[in-house]
C-alpha cells in the first residue's frame, strides 16, 4: 500500500507542475519547458519519498544528493539551452499535426509525462526503504555509474555546445564523445537508469525495477530521442549525416566502423 500511496503522491505532485507549465505554454507557445520539469521531477519525487520511507539514513542522503545533482544539471542545461529560443522542432511539428486539437493534446501529453515520471520513480521508493546498513559492491557500482553518467552527459552537452559555437551552422558534431556515438548524451542518460536499477537490486523486490532501464532505452531510441533527431538530421544534413550514420555507433560509444576523411562528414 505504501508504494501505491507514494506513486500517487509523485503523480499528483508532478501532474500539478505539468499543469502549470501547460498553462505557461498556452501563453508563450513554447512547449519545450516540459523537458525541464521532466528533468527535475525525479529529484522532487525522491525528496518527497524520503519523508515517508524508513531506510538507512546514510543511503537516503547519498541517493538524494546524487539524484539532485543529476536532475539539476540536466534541468539547468535545458533551461539555458531553451531560454529565449524558439520552440523545439519536435513540439512545433506536433502542433502542426494536431491542428485545432493542439492545446488539448498537449495537455494530455504533459500529463502522460507525469504518469511516466511517477512510474519511473518507483525504484527510489525501494531504495529509500532499504534498511540495511551495509553497502554491497553492486550498490557502490551503481553510485559510481550515476557519477559516470552525470559527468559523461555533461561532457557530451559541453562538446556539442562548443562545436555549435565554433562551426558554421549546418555542420555535424563528430568531436570528442560524438566521434564514438551519434548520441552520447542519450547514452549517458540511460546509463544513470541502469545505475538506479543496480542500486535497487540490493533492496527487497528491487528486481521489479528492471522495467526502468528497458523503458528508457525504448524512449531514448525509438520515441523522443534518437529516432526523432536522426530523422531531422537526415532531412537537414543529407548525405553528410548519412555518412556519419555509416561510420558511427548510434547509441553506445564505440570505435568508428571505418576511417573516412572528416571533411566529408562535417
Amino acid at each position: 500500500m505504501q508504494i501505491v500511496f507514494l506513486f500517487l503522491l509523485s503523480f499528483f505532485t508532478v501532474s500539478l507542475l505539468m499543469f502549470g507549465v501547460w498553462l505557461l505554454q498556452l501563453k508563450n507557445k513554447n512547449a519545450g519547458i516540459v523537458d525541464i520539469i521532466w528533468a527535475i521531477s525525479f529529484m522532487v519525487s525522491a525528496m518527497a519519498f524520503s519523508f515517508f520511507t524508513e531506510g538507512y539514513d546514510v543511503r537516503k542522503h547519498i541517493l538524494i544528493v546524487l539524484v539532485s545533482l543529476w536532475c539539476l544539471r540536466l534541468g539547468l542545461h535545458l533551461f539555458i539551452r531553451n531560454w529565449g529560443k524558439e520552440e523545439d522542432l519536435r513540439y512545433t511539428q506536433l502542433r502542426k499535426e494536431w491542428g485545432a486539437k493542439a492545446n488539448r493534446n498537449m495537455f494530455l501529453f504533459f500529463e502522460f509525462q507525469a504518469i511516466t515520471a511517477a512510474a519511473l520513480s518507483i525504484p527510489f521508493i525501494l531504495i529509500l526503504n532499504n534498511a540495511s546498513t551495509q553497502f554491497s559492491i553492486l550498490e557502490i557500482t551503481g553510485y559510481v555509474l550515476i557519477l559516470v553518467g552525470l559527468i559523461g552527459e555533461g561532457i557530451a552537452d559541453y562538446q556539442l555546445k562548443k562545436y555549435k559555437a565554433t562551426v558554421p551552422k549546418g555542420g555535424i558534431c563528430n568531436v570528442g564523445l560524438w566521434n564514438y556515438s551519434r548520441h552520447p548524451n542519450y547514452f549517458f542518460e540511460w546509463l544513470v537508469w541502469v545505475a538506479i536499477f543496480l542500486i535497487a537490486l540490493t533492496a527487497p523486490y528491487g528486481w521489479v525495477s528492471i522495467y526502468c532501464p528497458l523503458l528508457m532505452w525504448h524512449f531514448l531510441n525509438n520515441v523522443t530521442g534518437v529516432k526523432a533527431t536522426e530523422e531531422h538530421m537526415v532531412k537537414t544534413r543529407g548525405e553528410a549525416y548519412i555518412n556519419y550514420q555509416r561510420t558511427t555507433s548510434a547509441f553506445i560509444p564505440w570505435p568508428i566502423k571505418e576511417r573516412v576523411k572528416r571533411d566529408e562528414v562535417r
